[in-house]
């Protein structure tokens, strides 16, 4: 996944001499295993709302960066972390009024029975101790996930994380499911045969002695390709996970902070209530801030035995990031914008679809969206995704690919996206499949 739509670097000779330079000075510096975005690479300088500008002053149309959600440099979130950076920034072995005050808030949005929060600065992190407080409390090692999933780059979670390559092997305890099926004309078959493959996941366990630890499941398994319905599909996996001793964790990190829009987190969608929800990139709108929330029963044991520490998540300046963020969520009406918007987009797309037999199903939820493109044939085309990706950056749009074919257009844009940003961007894309 990572080096899907990735720059090549034989194609620098056709860059400026700017460009060029950055890319030479980046590959020294930095070394091979960092990747950029697109065939003709952008050199970014400033970003306001849902645009971003490059170095020559050209605006673009910000569908992909859930990081900064409430928008690129949301004057609100700015103002809080510069006035708590002049004041103090330190670890959270001290006591400061700041960091009570945005773990009440962010619990407030979570069911009553997740009641502690822990904080860390990635998703990554957030997974990553996640599955040792699951662990820890089942007895358990064995791990269930999705064939593309995505939960991070740790040694523990990349083991997690088929969607990194063949290069990094699963852990020997990891089960793998198919993503669910999307399937309109029987939607209660989704729950079945998504529960069939973890009941046959969990056997495979038993049969070579591994007991189970957790289901974690990205809640819109947006790596996978999007897919968001019917809601309440989860329950049966989730129930028989529960039944063999494992334990629930929500990774939230994409499709949280009211990216659904009829629900500020994925998991709420299945009437589900996790043992722990992992979250990420949007909730410091681009300052480094994760965490995770968990049952009290849960953690007891291994925070009385093991203790937690991390130098800088959850500092003072962190959680002056997240308040905001969620102070912008709840006065500026985005979750309902995401509502709003993203059933304007979705209805906009499926119109599409139906003029261009390359498009094929419209996936998601709120402001997350998944496309298939397909061939002549109707098999999945990640060629012709990655051309469209690439020609809706020469248009000023900025989307992704996901999926195990690279071939759904991964649609995730702020969520002050607007009615007039959905028809930009449809302009656009009619545009660019037009040139196909």
């Amino acid at each position: 996944m990572l080096k899907v739509n990735a720059f090549q670097p034989e194609h620098a000779e056709s860059l400026g001499s700017t460009e060029r330079h950055l890319i030479e000075r980046r590959q020294r510096l930095l070394g091979p295993a960092y990747q950029l975005f697109y065939d003709n690479p952008l050199h970014l300088v400033r970003g306001a709302g849902t645009w971003l500008y490059d170095s020559d002053g050209r605006a673009y149309l910000d569908l992909y960066n859930n990081v900064a959600s409430v928008g690129h440099s949301h004057p609100r979130v700015v103002e809080a972390l510069s006035r708590q950076a002049a004041a103090l920034n330190t670890h959270t072995r001290y006591l400061h009024e700041g960091v009570l005050d945005y773990a009440e808030k962010l619990l407030a949005t979570m069911p009553a029975q997740l009641s502690n929060v822990m904080f860390t600065c990635t998703g990554s992190e957030a997974n990553d101790l996640a599955l040792r407080i699951a662990r820890d409390y089942t007895g358990g090692t064995g791990v269930i996930v999705t064939r593309y999933a995505y939960h991070g780059m740790t040694a523990a979670i990349a083991e997690l994380s088929p969607s990194v390559g063949d290069y990094v092997p699963l852990g020997r305890d990891v089960r793998v499911v198919d993503a669910p099926l999307h399937s309109p004309e029987d939607p209660q078959r989704t729950g079945r045969v998504f529960a069939a493959q973890v009941r046959a996941a969990l056997a495979d366990m038993q049969r070579h002695g591994i007991r189970p630890a957790a289901l974690l499941v990205d809640t819109l398994f947006t790596s996978d390709g999007v897919f968001a319905d019917p809601a309440g599909f989860l329950r049966e996996a989730v129930e028989a996970v529960r039944a063999a001793g494992g334990v629930f964790i929500a990774d939230e990190v994409q499709p949280g902070f009211g990216r659904t829009g009829t629900h500020m987190w994925g998991f709420q969608r299945h009437g589900l209530v996790p043992e722990l929800v992992t979250m990420g990139k949007p909730m410091g709108n681009g300052h480094p801030l994760a965490g995770l929330t968990v049952r009290p029963e849960i953690l007891e044991r291994f925070g009385r035995n093991a203790s937690y520490f991390n130098t800088f998540g959850g500092n003072p300046v962190s959680a002056a990031a997240g308040l905001a963020v969620l102070q912008v969520i709840e006065e500026e009406g985005l979750q309902n914008n995401a509502l709003r918007v993203g059933a304007l987009l979705k209805e906009g797309l499926e119109g599409v679809a139906r003029e261009h037999a390359s498009l094929g199903q419209v996936r998601g939820a709120g402001l997350f969206i998944g496309v298939d493109v397909l061939d002549a044939a109707g098999l999945p085309d990640g060629a012709a995704a990655r051309r469209i990706v690439n020609l809706l950056r020469d248009e000023g749009m900025l989307i992704g690919v996901s999926g195990a074919q690279n071939n759904t257009l991964k649609i995730r844009p702020q969520l002050c996206f607007s009615a007039e940003n959905v028809a930009q961007f449809l302009g656009a894309l009619q545009r660019v499949l037009r040139l196909l």
